[in-house]
């Protein structure tokens, strides 16, 4: 070997030594902004950015929240684009399983609980999940909207073709699969190594959960702030995240396909 060529190999190898290694305090704090910068912490950034426009325009109780919008003007074009939108979405879930298999700890779905392993207590969890969250989501709204401090929320806003629901669907499961994956699951093992106690992880689960809510407005962040102390200690308690993804998804599917045939009915969208 040349001493030029050894100069630029030793100096490569110098190179890769200042970065942060994987597993280390350092390599992780990184790892976790990045995660957080590519998916949920920047909605809690865009969230909060958008909330302060809001409250800077008009009251927050006269003001709507659509979620699902149309993408485009024509049927299969937005079909199209949603579910470009659904699949990149779940990147950084991709991202993280990636994460995990590189650190040693075994398999990252049975670390996270994120498998078929226990399918009829996982259904019963997050069924018990579904009924109490449910029911706490439409009173916490209620109030919200009682007390000015939420949006009107319209759950769903496409436009009504045959492929309509299945998306609605589809996106409720993407909204399941990205948060509790992300905001639950890794959060919990990347903090756990970093050394932080139980009840501070679920704590800072639980807000950043809330955080990326705030563009519906305040009621909507304390919701989700309440749900994220509960689904973080449930996950404490099981180690599993199976349960709360099929909770959240079941919660995301009646609020976006119910909508239509349900929302006046129990005051959404008013």
């Amino acid at each position: 070997m040349s001493p030029k060529a050894s100069e630029n190999t030793a100096s490569s190898e110098s190179l890769g030594r200042t970065g942060p290694e994987p597993g280390t305090r350092r390599g992780l704090k990184v790892e976790l902004l990045i995660v957080l910068g590519l998916s949920l912490g920047q909605s809690g950034i865009y969230s909060i950015v958008n909330l302060i426009d809001k409250m800077t325009r008009a009251p927050l109780g006269s003001q709507t929240t659509s979620l699902n919008n149309s993408l485009n003007q024509r049927q299969y074009f937005d079909l199209t684009y949603q579910l470009l939108d659904i699949f990149f979405a779940l990147v950084p879930v991709m991202l993280v399983f990636y994460l995990l298999w590189r650190i040693p700890g075994g398999n990252p779905f049975a670390r996270l609980g994120f498998d078929a392993a226990r399918p009829l207590r996982d259904l019963g969890w997050a069924s018990g999940l579904f009924l109490a969250m449910g029911l706490g989501t439409l009173g916490v709204y209620a109030v919200g909207r009682a007390l000015g401090l939420t949006t009107i929320i319209v759950p769903a806003a496409l436009d009504d073709y045959w492929w309509t629901v299945p998306v609605l669907v589809f996106s409720a499961i993407r909204h399941g699969i990205l948060e509790e994956v992300i905001v639950v699951g890794y959060f919990f093992e990347r903090l756990g190594r970093l050394g932080w106690g139980k009840w501070q992880i679920i704590c800072a689960s639980a807000v950043l959960r809330g955080s990326y809510h705030l563009y519906q407005g305040i009621g909507p962040f304390i919701g989700n702030v309440a749900m994220g102390i509960v689904f973080g200690w449930l996950y404490a308690r099981k180690g599993r995240v199976m349960p709360l993804v099929i909770a959240h998804a079941l919660l995301d599917i009646a609020g976006f396909v119910g909508y239509a045939l349900l929302g006046p009915a129990i005051g959404m969208g008013t």
